[in-house]
């Protein structure tokens, strides 16, 4: 699985917005398998116009996100979001600045305004789940 810096530094040296579109979605076809018996209302996430599934949990005080969607740009910025969550002390979470990162990679001038909705409704929902297991542990 990638990481954040990674993804980064990928965006960077990639100059052309269809080689980053492509890059996306590589990055969506890495994650893992999202087993359909976790694709419920629980994990179904409101605001997406594609259909968007995120789990939470805590491992050793760290966040732990997984995810899927439908759609193959979208479970690529699924993937930019697990990589950027997952491993963070889940009590920052709520404060992280993932905004900064994600305008690093410029993507707030190439996503749709409906990708854009959609991108804040899954981080809406990450920062949601985190101030709810960092109350738990």
């Amino acid at each position: 699985m990638t990481d954040a810096d990674e993804i980064a530094e990928a965006f960077e040296l990639i100059d052309d917005w269809e080689e980053r579109y492509r890059y996306v979605i590589e990055l969506g076809k890495e994650l893992p398998d999202f087993p359909d018996a976790l694709k419920t209302d629980a994990t179904k996430v409101e605001g997406c116009v594609s259909k968007v599934w995120l789990l939470t949990g805590v491992d050793d005080d760290r966040l732990v996100v997984k995810g899927d969607s439908d759609a193959m740009i979208v479970r690529g910025l699924v993937a930019i979001l697990i990589a950027y969550y997952t491993g963070r002390p889940v009590e920052a979470v709520p404060t992280l600045d993932v905004e900064a990162f994600l305008r690093t990679l410029h993507l707030d001038e190439h996503l749709t305004p409906q990708r854009s909705n959609g991108l804040a409704s899954m981080v809406k929902r990450i920062r949601h789940d985190a101030t709810r297991l960092a109350a738990t542990t």
